[in-house]
Parts: C-alpha cells; sequence; structure tokens
C-alpha cells in the first residue's frame, strides 16, 4: 500500500489543519523533485501485499497531468488493485474532460471528491471553491469521462447546519448515486481558521444531541438507498469499500510519500516533517500495549468488528459482558462488533474496553 501526499491547495478550508501551501508551479516543481527522490531512495519499502495507491492532500487535484506522471514513473510498482486520486469539484470543472481523461490514462480507477456540502451557504462558510452546481456538475463529467467508482466526503454537525439543510445535502447525494460516501462531523483542529473563530467566540460547536440526529438520519437515509454501513464514517454500495483504507483499519502495513504522510511496517511507524524541498523523519517503536489498543480501537470502528478469542485475552470479562448486556457490543458467530445505533458513542465503548 503506497500513500502519496500533496501538500498544495488553491485556498484553506475553515476547518482543515493539514499542512498544505497555496500551489504555485515553482513550489510544485521543487516538491515533485524531492518526492521522486524520497521514492527512489526509499523504493525497498514497498511491498505488492495490498498493491494499492492513494494520492491525497491537500488538493492532488491542482497537479497538471506532467506531474502526475513524473510521480508515477518514479514508482515500481505500476498494476494497481486500486488507485484512488482525491479532487476539488472546482479543479475538474476548470479543467474538464480532457483532464479527467488524463487521470483514467494514467491509471486512476478511483475518485474521492470532497463535495462537504450539496448547499451554497454552507459551502461559502467552509471557504470551499465549488457551490452546489458545480459539485454537481464535476461529478456527472467524472462519470463522463469513464469514471465507474466515485466516492464522495460530506459534513455534518456545523451548528447553523439545520436538519432541514442535511436533509437537503443527503437527498442529493444519494439521488447522484455515488459508489461511496464518506461522512464526518465537523471537529475543531487545533492550527485551523476554525479554531481561531472558537476561540474568539465567532463559532459556537454544536450540540451532541443535533449531531447525533443528524449521524442518526445519515445510517437511515444511507441504508434506504442500499449502501453499506461498513465502518463509523463509511458507506459503500455493495462491492464498493474502499480497499485502500480498510487495510488501514486492519493494521496493513503502508509506506507513505510526501511531506507529512506517514508510515506503518506493523511493528513501526514514521513520518515525514512537514517540507517541500528536504525529508526528514520522526519514527516510534509500537509497544505490545500500542498494538492492543490500535487493534481493538480500529476493529471496532468497522462492521466486520473484531474476534471474539483477541478480545477475551485483551479486555477485562467483565466490562464486556456489561456492555453486551447494554447492547453496546453485540456477538455475531465468532466476532465482536459494536452495532450501528451505538456507533455515535464508539469512543466511549471503546474507552471502556481498553
Amino acid at each position: 500500500m503506497i500513500y502519496i501526499h500533496v501538500p498544495f491547495c488553491r485556498s484553506f478550508c475553515t476547518y482543515c489543519d493539514f499542512y498544505s501551501e497555496i500551489a504555485s508551479d515553482i513550489r510544485m516543481g521543487l516538491y515533485a523533485e524531492a518526492l521522486c527522490r524520497e521514492i527512489s531512495e526509499r523504493s525497498s519499502e514497498i511491498t505488492d501485499d495490498i498493491p494499492t495507491l492513494y494520492i491525497g492532500g491537500g488538493t492532488p487535484s491542482v497537479l497538471p497531468l506532467s506531474v502526475l506522471q513524473r510521480i508515477l514513473d518514479t514508482l515500481p510498482q505500476q498494476r494497481w488493485t486500486e488507485f484512488t486520486l482525491e479532487a476539488n469539484p472546482e479543479d475538474l470543472c476548470e479543467k474538464g474532460l480532457p483532464y479527467l481523461e488524463g487521470l483514467r490514462r494514467l491509471g486512476v480507477d478511483r475518485l474521492s471528491m470532497g463535495i462537504q456540502s450539496f448547499d451554497d451557504g454552507i459551502l461559502r462558510w467552509m471557504n470551499r471553491r465549488h457551490n452546489a452546481e458545480r459539485a454537481v456538475r464535476a461529478y456527472n463529467l467524472a462519470r463522463e469521462a469513464g469514471f465507474r467508482n466515485i466516492s464522495i466526503d460530506l459534513i455534518f454537525g456545523i451548528s447553523h447546519l439545520t436538519d432541514a439543510l442535511w436533509e437537503g445535502t443527503l437527498q442529493k447525494a444519494v439521488s447522484l448515486a455515488p459508489d461511496h460516501i464518506s461522512c464526518y462531523q465537523l471537529s475543531v483542529e487545533g492550527e485551523s481558521s476554525l479554531a481561531g473563530m472558537v476561540a474568539e467566540g465567532r463559532y459556537r460547536e454544536a450540540g451532541e444531541e443535533q449531531c447525533l440526529r443528524q449521524y442518526d438520519r445519515l445510517c437511515q437515509v444511507l441504508s434506504e438507498a442500499g449502501y453499506v454501513h461498513y465502518e463509523i464514517s463509511n458507506f459503500a454500495l455493495p462491492g464498493r469499500e474502499a480497499v485502500h483504507n480498510s487495510a488501514y483499519w486492519h493494521r496493513v502495513p503502508y509506506v507513505g510519500f510526501g511531506p507529512g504522510a506517514h508510515s506503518f511496517d506493523g511493528k513501526k511507524r514514521r513520518w515525514n516533517t512537514s517540507s517541500l524541498s528536504s525529508r526528514s523523519f520522526s519514527e516510534e517503536i509500537l509497544t505490545p500495549e500500542d498494538e492492543r489498543v490500535e487493534t481493538i480501537m480500529l476493529s471496532l470502528r468497522t462492521s466486520r468488528g473484531i474476534g471474539a478469542d483477541f478480545l477475551h485475552e485483551n479486555c477485562s470479562p467483565r466490562v464486556v459482558e456489561s456492555l453486551l448486556d447494554e447492547g453496546s457490543l453485540v456477538r455475531v458467530e465468532d466476532r465482536y462488533r459494536i452495532p450501528e445505533n451505538r456507533f455515535f458513542v464508539s469512543d466511549e465503548i471503546i474507552r471502556e474496553l481498553i
């Protein structure tokens, strides 16, 4: 598994604190040179156990096809089970069919589109570059270009996102019938513009009751539309679950390239510094306790859950029985999982277990 981080955006979203810079030809050139050098120097870390490639960011769709081709030419692996590229709807509208068809020729077979909302007011507040009409236009262009696996991102739990506005976004989403939908509750990240707004009293976070109500409605609408709720924040039409992201939740090793990218070899984590032209990194070796906690936490985020033997060996039997009695855990054959109606409070359930 390979992840490549693209640290460029045309503008910065209200809620985001990922490392990113304003895109320019000079900066993209420096980035590509350093990235290709890093890939070449670390090529021995790449395995073909699960040959997926995910290019995320930032906004990978700001990159010209020539830069993407240069990056791909440096990778030793060229045949992918799944090749995802994150895209901003406005980039796709501006660059049009030739760009999307070029992505297809490069081997991209899955697009992850950061739509976030189908309400123009919410999109303006988020400082997104597109509006609802352009989001639909970008989606239709991607279908026209031949993409048969499209994921869209949505955000709920914004204090001024009314239930009616959220309903409108959900109905528009299912009418498009994307193959995959990722939905996230808005969170206040430390270096984001939103964090400053909260500190200055210009934004008050949505209450838990509103967030729960919107999450429950999300689950209901997508279930009725035929989506499988296979991870707390992720829904897919049958057979369209994200191969790359699913591997993360099962602690499959991966290698990350680019500024701020993370890697995991099964026992050790490494993360790159946030620099375009040079690449230094930090790392940590996971203790057995770290591995235990990660296995429980990541497995119970999924509908598949965790093996019963592992849970019995690594958690208090009394706590497990208590969670079963109250319906916060269910047993299905030889596995335990958190039922969908308790996904919203999964963090609390997991804390009790670990």
